[in-house]
Order: C-alpha cells, then sequence, then structure tokens
C-alpha cells in the first residue's frame, strides 16, 4: 500500500507539474495520468473510464448546452443592453457589470457570461475615455465569484456535491451554495467597486488610440487597361510579388457594385477598383510588380458609375426607384462588417496560420491584423502562427459574423459600432431553464436528470441548433474531470489522502476549528491558482472526507472551504480561463493579478469562514 502512496504522490506531482509548465493541454495530462495509474494496478482497468458516466460529468455537459440555448434565446442579451445607461463614473462602471456577470455565473457558464460582457465592458471603456483594464479584471473575477451562487454555477460546486454522497449524505442541492456563495459575492463585487483604483492600469491600451488604425494600411488601386492581369484570377495577382510582397484585398468595386471579401477565383477586368491593405513597403514592391495604379480618385469614380447607373434607373422606372436604389447601394458600400474577436485557448486556430487554415476560402474571413499582449504584430500575416489570447481585427459578413467567430473558437470582443442582437425567445428559454431548476429544488429528479432534460427541450424547440450541440460542450472540460476523479479515488483507496489529512490536522491542532476550515480553504485556492478549478477540487474533495472524519466532525463545512477556494482563483492569469480572456485585451501582465486578486482573496476567506461555519457547523 505505501508502494501504491508513492506511485499516486509521483503521478499527482508530475501532473501538477504539466498543468503549471502549461506546454500540454491539461486534458491531454490527465488522460496520461490516469493510464499511467491504471497501468500501475492502482485503478482497477475496468473502472479507468467510469467517470465519463459520472453524474458530475454529465451535469456539467448538461450546464454548457443550457448556458446555450440561454445565449441563443437573448435572455442575458437583454440585461445587457441597459449597460450602456449605467453613467461615466468608473465605479458605478465596475459595481454594475461585476454585479450582473455575477449574477449571471450563478446560472449558466461562467466563461460564457463573460464573453457576452466583455464586449460591453471595452465599449463602455472607450466611450468613457478611459482603458479596458479598469473593467476587464473585475468583470472576470465577478464572474468566478457568481459561480459559487448555484449548484450548477461552476464545475467544482458539481464536484463536491457529489463527493458529499461519500460521506453517507445525500448530493448538494441546488441552493445549498447559495447563503455562502450570496456572502462572498456581494463583498467581493463591493470590494471591487469601491477599490477599482486597485486593477492595474495599462494606459497605452488607451480609447484615445484604437489598437488597429485601419486607415493607415489602406489604399485602393485601379486595374488599367490593357493590364496583363485583366481575365486573370483574383489569386494570379495577390500571388504575383511572391512570398515577400503580401497584400490583403479587402474589396473589389465594379460597376458601381462594391463586393467584399471577393473569391481568389474572381476574375479581374479592365478598370476594377482593389482596395487592398498592406504596409508602403510592401505596397510599392506590390505596384512595382504588378504595374496597377493607385486608384487616388477611385472613390469619385465610382461614385461618378454609381449615378451613371441611378440615372439609367431613373429614366427606365423614375426617379423615386433610383433613389431608394442609391441608397440601398450606398449603405451596402458604407457596410462594413470589421470586428475584434479573441482566440480561446480552444479554437482551431491556436497554433496555425491563416493561409494554413484557408480562412478566406472556408469561412469566408479576412484577418487584417493580429494584436498580441497590447501590441500589434508587425509580421506578415500568413506567417503568425496563432496563440490564445491574440486579438484579431477581422472582417466578414456581417450576418454570418457570430456564427463564424463560433466555429472558429473566437470570442467577440468589440465590433466597429457595438450593436447587441435583440432578443428574440427570452421567454421560452427563461421557462425551459427555471423548469429544471424547479424539478431540482423540489428535489424531484437529480441535478443530472433535470438539466440534461433542460438541455433535450432547448434543441427540440430551436433554441440550441443539433449543429451547435456539441460545439456547445468544452471536450477538454469533461475529459479532465472524467480523467481526474478515479485519480481523486486512488488517492483516496490508497490512504494518501488521510496521509495529506493527517498532517493538516496536526498543522492545526493548537488552532480552533475554524483554523483548519481556513486553512484548507486557502491551500486549495493556492493550487487553483496553477491548475484548473474542477482538478483541484476532485484532488481536494478526498482529503476534507479524511479530514472531517480524523475530526470526528462534519465533512460539510470542510466540503464547502474545498468548493469555495477552488472556484477563487484571483492570483494568476492561468488559474481559469475567464482570467486568461481577459489578459491580452486589458493589456495585463501576468504579475498584475495579484494586486486585486490577493486583497479579494483575503476579503473572501474573511468573509467565507464564519458564514460556512454558521450555516453548516462542524
Amino acid at each position: 500500500m505505501q508502494s501504491d502512496q508513492l506511485i499516486v504522490f509521483a503521478v499527482l506531482a508530475a501532473t501538477l507539474g504539466l498543468f503549471v509548465w502549461n506546454r500540454w493541454r491539461y486534458d491531454i495530462v490527465a488522460i496520461g495520468a490516469l493510464l499511467v495509474v491504471t497501468l500501475a494496478g492502482i485503478v482497477p482497468p475496468e473502472e479507468a473510464f467510469m467517470g465519463l458516466g459520472h453524474p458530475a460529468v454529465i451535469t456539467v455537459a448538461a450546464v454548457l448546452v443550457l448556458s446555450r440555448g440561454l445565449l441563443n434565446g437573448g435572455v442575458v442579451d437583454s440585461l445587457a443592453r441597459h449597460l450602456t445607461r449605467v453613467g461615466d463614473r468608473p465605479w458605478i462602471q465596475v459595481l454594475t457589470l461585476s454585479g450582473i456577470v455575477a449574477l449571471c455565473s450563478g446560472f449558466m457558464n461562467n466563461v460564457g457570461a463573460l464573453a457576452l460582457f466583455m464586449p460591453v465592458a471595452v465599449w463602455m471603456s472607450r466611450q468613457s475615455g478611459r482603458s479596458p483594464s479598469y473593467l476587464l479584471m473585475p468583470l472576470a473575477f465577478g464572474s468566478l465569484l457568481g459561480g459559487t451562487l448555484t449548484l450548477i454555477g461552476t464545475p467544482p460546486n458539481i464536484i463536491i456535491a457529489g463527493y458529499r454522497r461519500d460521506t453517507g449524505e445525500a448530493p448538494f442541492g441546488m441552493f445549498d451554495f447559495l447563503p455562502v456563495g450570496l456572502a462572498i459575492t456581494l463583498a467581493g463585487v463591493l470590494f471591487i467597486a469601491l477599490l477599482w483604483r486597485l486593477t492595474p492600469r495599462r494606459e497605452d491600451q488607451s480609447s484615445d488610440q484604437e489598437l488597429f488604425e485601419i486607415s493607415a494600411y489602406m489604399t485602393e488601386l485601379q486595374i488599367p487597361a490593357g493590364s496583363k492581369y485583366a481575365g486573370r484570377t483574383l489569386h494570379d495577382l495577390i500571388t504575383a510579388g511572391g512570398e515577400d510582397v503580401e497584400v490583403m484585398v479587402i474589396a473589389l468595386v465594379r460597376g458601381g457594385e462594391y463586393k467584399r471579401m471577393p473569391s481568389t477565383y474572381e476574375v479581374l477586368r479592365d478598370d476594377d477598383i482593389l482596395m487592398v491593405e498592406a504596409d508602403s513597403e510592401i505596397l510599392k514592391s506590390f505596384l512595382d510588380v504588378t504595374h496597377l495604379q493607385l486608384a487616388a480618385e477611385a472613390d469619385s469614380k465610382a461614385e461618378a458609375r454609381e449615378k451613371a447607373e441611378q440615372q439609367k434607373q431613373a429614366e427606365k422606372n423614375g426617379e423615386a426607384k433610383a433613389e431608394a436604389d442609391a441608397e440601398s447601394n450606398g449603405a451596402r458600400r458604407a457596410e462594413r462588417a470589421l470586428a475584434e474577436a479573441i482566440v480561446t485557448a480552444g479554437s482551431s486556430l491556436v497554433g496555425t496560420t491563416a493561409t494554413g487554415l484557408a480562412l478566406r476560402e472556408r469561412h469566408g474571413v479576412n484577418i487584417l491584423a493580429v494584436a498580441r499582449q497590447g501590441q500589434r504584430l508587425r509580421q506578415r500575416l500568413s506567417k503568425i502562427r496563432f496563440a490564445a489570447g491574440d486579438i484579431l481585427l477581422l472582417q466578414a459578413r456581417e450576418d454570418q459574423l457570430q456564427a463564424t467567430l463560433n466555429n472558429l473558437g473566437c470570442l467577440p470582443l468589440a465590433s466597429r459600432g457595438l450593436r447587441i442582437t435583440a432578443p428574440r425567445k427570452v421567454l421560452l428559454a427563461s421557462g425551459i431553464f427555471a423548469g429544471a431548476l424547479a424539478l431540482i429544488a423540489m428535489g424531484l429528479l437529480p441535478a443530472a436528470v433535470a438539466l440534461v432534460g433542460g438541455a433535450l427541450v432547448m434543441i427540440l424547440v430551436g433554441l440550441v441548433p443539433t449543429g451547435d450541440i456539441y460545439k456547445s460542450i468544452d471536450m477538454s472540460i469533461i475529459v479532465l474531470i472524467a480523467a481526474m476523479l478515479p485519480i481523486g479515488e486512488a488517492l483516496e483507496t490508497t490512504g494518501g489522502s488521510r496521509l495529506i489529512a493527517d498532517a493538516l490536522l496536526e498543522i492545526g491542532q493548537a488552532a480552533p476549528p475554524a483554523a483548519t476550515v481556513a486553512i484548507l480553504m486557502i491551500g486549495v485556492m493556492a493550487l487553483s491558482n496553477v491548475v484548473n478549478n474542477a482538478a483541484a477540487a476532485v484532488l481536494a474533495a478526498p482529503v476534507a472526507i479524511a479530514l472531517a472524519r480524523s475530526m470526528e466532525a462534519s465533512a460539510d463545512p470542510l466540503l464547502m472551504a474545498v468548493a469555495i477556494g477552488a472556484s477563487c482563483a484571483f492570483l494568476t492569469p492561468i488559474g481559469h480561463q475567464s482570467n486568461t480572456l481577459v489578459m491580452a485585451p486589458g493589456g495585463y501582465r501576468f504579475g498584475d493579478y495579484w494586486r486585486l486578486g490577493l486583497p479579494l482573496s483575503i476579503v473572501v476567506v474573511l468573509v467565507a469562514v464564519p458564514v460556512i461555519l454558521w450555516v453548516w457547523p462542524l
């Protein structure tokens, strides 16, 4: 048994080290760790993959699908639309944004809630003339605090609820987490709002100067009469200069018609006007090779053509119709589907280039610029390998922009002129979700069954298209939890968790029981700042149960301490995906998080421990 303990501890140490190193994705590391303990004979082979059927795994997957349904139904949009009217005072903006995102995170995936409110925060900061850094970190921390409100607010709560069954009690219910979660959420949001000046300032991201200045790189070129590229494809033209001369064709103007993102197979004609994006040196080389002409008067020429077409229409169909057509054509020309988006850790873009994925041909997307850690990358776009956290300035068809971002695994950050879509099925989505919660709260159905049923109803009524079902589920989290659950059980069966519990008990012998709860919470909180919060909960829950048995006390307060500690990772950008997502848009550095996160962590511990012992006495 002692050799098994050594193997388990060695595997856990290696796993935690790989989590911190972050060279391989955490779900791959967890699968590797599971295979090692299985091959070592500690976990029976027939039980190695039983975690995939664990209620916690099923519940997390169902919550992710329900979250997509709530987003599609416009439930959160209906709240977000009113946030632009809260005023310009920083503390009011911080209080409102962090409070609303916390409320939403209690009932849906907290990353999903953060993703919806990030564009609002960026827009509000730019309108107020301040850096987005003032709002984005509070927004991320608010999403973490709100996750502690309910059973489904965050995966650690779902995991801890299941572990309570191991103590001989029923799993925690939907709102058993509410007293403690509400106390720390209220205290945390008020602390962030009143001491918002602790948030790191990154003035280089000021709204006075856009991160991407597109006009400085836009040029219009004309295909002169008799050009050798007339009658050839756009691909032939843009590859004429070789790999060292790269231009991006944004639009094609032909005969009064404005075509956004023309296909590379488009056949060019005399007098076509191309709107391209390139710096001055590359543009000069491109003109030398292709002998195209700068179309300094391209706009006036295009307008003249449009007016001629409108005149013909007027002669045939009357002046009124011509004016209507002119307005329509003008709207098409003025329409620019430019948006800023952030690359998530699970995006298909990570590690690849725009050319490698054929983004233009397959997705109808032009990548115009890329920023990393607050600075625009100046290297050739075709050579940039995207990384998680990169901010992209892209162009796409406006009616397909959101679907395209979903397919690529990117989150909208700020469009050029914020526009929030109008909710259409708010009551339907809210009713289905409320029904599932009611079944759980009244004890009529287990959480996994009720939430899966709610997700199925959302699919059947069209709130979640069938093509988006599995896109809604973050499989890396599912695999991580499923792989770590048997490892957590191995820690308990080999006596490893009892060994850790005895060490904690010895440390806290001279202190009151409240100190033991606080030590456990602080330890888990520190762990969750370097590893995924679900993994932290899986590893710490058996220790909490063993500690309760050693103390001959109830396990409930210790399990609650683990749930709070695992969910409150405020010190680093890698502790939770919400922290990671705001790092690049806010211009934060790795060491910025502790400035607001450390005092907030202290507030959480000071508030949570007495509330836990009051509601769940030892």
